[in-house]
């Protein structure tokens, strides 16, 4: 039986609770990925996860009123994620109870660290799941997904240790990811790091470039399982980097 904290993910966008539960289970923790407040209280009756992450923008349905119902039935830990970053909601979801509120855009490895810190509050006995968000590395060679980038050198290896010829842009752009793996990066940050006052503002390079990357990267670059699209915000590396 899989004693690793159990972790309920419901938004309506797919790609999201995709995006989440990968992540997650990477941290050793059970995801299950829902996608309706029905389909969260069949869950909560027949498996009851330790935490749900709740997004309050739910199509037809009221995520305040989920709030009241997880609190009024169920001790779990609760973090809304939600694109509705008025104060006046934070405070309304942290009086129906929530353990924590995050809005979206949101960095990855943060989220992890207030999901840790509410299930240390909830179980202050139990061990945390396998695996740490790692912090932004500085040394000169960083790994992720058997993949290594030499920043001194300015080469990529492949986890069968052949090295990737990549363009200035591809490497740039990729130095990037790395340097600020679990965080979702607009294409405006992107630009600023790689292109600077060279783009224009209907540069569309890096759409080309993480295309070209991921071609690279990537087992299928159509189902790119390191390198994300978060829709409406951006990229994002996925996988934890290390450096040494």
């Amino acid at each position: 039986m899989n004693s690793a904290p159990h972790i309920a993910v419901l938004d309506d966008e797919v790609d999201i609770t995709l995006l989440l539960a990968n992540y997650l289970q990477s941290h050793g923790y059970r995801v299950t990925q829902l996608h309706s407040g029905r389909a969260l209280m069949q869950l909560m009756a027949a498996d009851p996860p330790a935490l749900v992450l709740l997004d309050l923008g739910l199509p037809g349905e009221d995520g305040f009123s989920l709030a009241r119902q997880l609190r009024e039935h169920w001790r779990c830990g609760l973090v809304i994620v939600t694109g509705r970053g008025d104060s006046v909601d934070k405070v309304v979801g942290l009086e129906v109870g929530a353990d924590d509120y995050v809005t979206k855009p949101f960095d990855l490895r943060e989220l992890l660290a207030r999901i840790k810190a509410v299930l240390r509050r909830l179980m202050p006995g139990e061990a945390p799941a396998q695996g740490a968000a790692a912090a932004a590395p500085s040394r000169d060679k960083l790994r992720f997904a058997g993949w290594e980038l030499d920043t001194a050198a300015r080469r990529l290896t492949s986890p069968q240790g052949n090295e990737v010829a990549l363009t200035t842009g591809e490497f740039d752009l990729l130095c990037a990811f790395a340097q600020h793996a679990g965080r979702v990066l607009s294409r405006d940050f992107l630009l600023e790091h790689t292109r600077g006052r060279e783009a224009g503002p209907f540069d569309r390079t890096i759409d080309v470039q993480v295309g070209r990357l991921r071609k690279k990267l990537e087992a299928d670059a159509e189902d790119p399982q390191i390198i994300k699209s978060v829709r409406g915000a951006g990229y994002i590396l996925v996988p934890p980097v290390t450096s040494r």
